[in-house]
């Protein structure tokens, strides 16, 4: 029983190592996303870090517009990233969890 512990314990600890070392990879993973017309272009890492905004000059003329470009362009990118995030560390922590009987959370 304790072998079964143990083991469980080590692949547990194996598999922390595991999601630390998919976020650190997720920050060298980029998501680019721009506005329909390619005025404004924002790039995050899959952490959802901001790495980058680009804002046409034409867009500089109008600070509701831009306001407006902003708010949509960075959710956008801001949802790519979070689906990103989650389907790699999910990845991850599902082929670690160990096989116990009536704990399949990750179906």
């Amino acid at each position: 029983m304790f072998g079964d512990i143990m083991g469980m314990m080590g692949k547990l600890k194996e598999t922390q190592q595991k999601i630390e070392d998919t976020k650190k990879r997720l920050e060298t993973v980029l998501i680019d996303e721009q506005s329909s017309d390619g005025l404004l272009k924002v790039t995050l890492t899959a952490n959802r870090k901001v790495k980058s905004i680009i804002i046409d000059d034409s867009l500089l003329e109008d600070k509701e517009q831009l306001e407006d470009y902003l708010v949509l362009v960075m959710n956008k990118a801001i949802e790519k990233a979070t689906n990103v995030n989650e389907a790699e560390l999910a990845a991850v922590a599902k082929d670690g969890m160990p096989n116990i009987p009536g704990m399949d959370m990750f179906k």
